[in-house]
């Protein structure tokens, strides 16, 4: 059977080969009347666009790449990294733009990505979980418009970012835990190379003070076990903490192990919060009290923001969404 041409929606809907045209690469100026008529003259002959000519002509690769630097694991993990995609895919497709995920979490990874962005096949970049210094970012400083979920740490040129308020979540559990009494509040930290790491620390020292000493903080990476780590090594050095906000609920199931392992109760003996409100968050048992960030608000405004550069802005503000304590059974 022949494959429908654009000849052929043009006589399906009683206009021109060049209206058909200027309609599908993007051309404002055609009649709502005309519009419908094509509209409806495509989903008849079941025509399909031409990408690749489309390209030629409008400049246009009709994809988004989007970039983790994480290790791949990660990927699968971290049940955030989902949320970010789907409402990516859902957003771009509305735009007839593709998402293209790509893993940056080592030096062969970046280099692939540069060789693919470079080479121009997007029009824009996601990026997601930033680290400070990482030379991808100014690999990409000459490329399509990028703009980070999350702000970008340690880099002379500004990029456009959308996130949570992570400084004000981590005030908001660790008054909390005041609230309830608790004496001996400890930390278990993202990575201190991301935002995410270093202003949900700086939320936690905004409240607690002088008491936010180096014994009652430890250091992960995001990861389950790495929550599980932090947590022994806090119970090793200060046994007698009552309360740990742990900088993520993936983290924070793994420092519910470590208390399980070492006898003791959560909340009795030891009141748990975590950061994110995944769903991670109510598989654990106890259920996690922890700092819902709006992930899928984030990501949409994300999206949103590239967008409007891809289209032609020449600046977009950040935006920075407010975050609200979630109370579960684990404080």
């Amino acid at each position: 059977m022949k494959r429908p041409t654009i000849h052929d929606v043009a006589a399906a809907a009683g206009v021109s080969r060049g209206t058909v045209s200027r309609l599908l690469n993007g051309d404002k100026y055609v009649s709502p009347a005309a519009r419908v008529a094509i509209e409806r003259a495509i989903s008849e002959t079941g025509y399909v666009v031409n990408r690749a000519a489309r390209s030629l002509v409008t400049q246009r690769t009709g994809s988004v790449v989007m970039v983790l630097s994480e290790p791949h694991e990660k990927l699968f993990e971290d049940p955030n990294y989902s949320t970010l995609i789907r409402v990516a895919i859902r957003m771009l497709a509305e735009r007839d733009l593709s998402l293209v995920m790509m893993l940056a979490g080592n030096e062969g990874d970046r280099e692939r990505v540069v060789r693919y962005v470079r080479g121009g096949h997007a029009d824009g970049v996601l990026l997601v979980s930033t680290h400070a210094g990482d030379p991808l970012l100014d690999a990409l400083k000459d490329g399509p418009p990028a703009v980070s979920c999350g702000p970008v740490i340690g880099r002379e040129t500004v990029i456009p970012y959308a996130a949570a308020d992570d400084r004000l979540g981590a005030r908001q559990m660790t008054e909390y835990f005041v609230r309830l009494g608790r004496k001996r509040i400890a930390m278990i930290t993202g990575p201190m190379d991301t935002p995410g790491g270093i202003q949900r620390l700086e939320g936690f020292a905004d409240v607690l003070g002088r008491k936010a000493t180096k014994r009652l903080i430890a250091h992960g990476d995001w990861t389950q076990a790495s929550g599980e780590r932090a947590m022994k090594e806090l119970l090793e050095r200060t046994p007698d903490i009552d309360a740990v906000f742990v900088a993520s609920d993936l983290m924070a199931a793994g420092a519910l192990a470590a208390l399980r392992a070492a006898g003791r109760r959560v909340p009795d003996d030891v009141a748990v919060g975590g950061f994110d409100d995944s769903p991670v968050a109510v598989s654990t048992h106890p259920p996690l009290t922890t700092i819902r960030q709006p992930l899928a608000e984030t990501a949409k405004e994300t999206v949103r923001l590239l967008l409007a550069l891809i289209d032609g802005a020449e600046h977009v503000d950040p935006v920075v969404l407010p975050t609200e304590l979630v109370i579960r059974e684990s404080a």
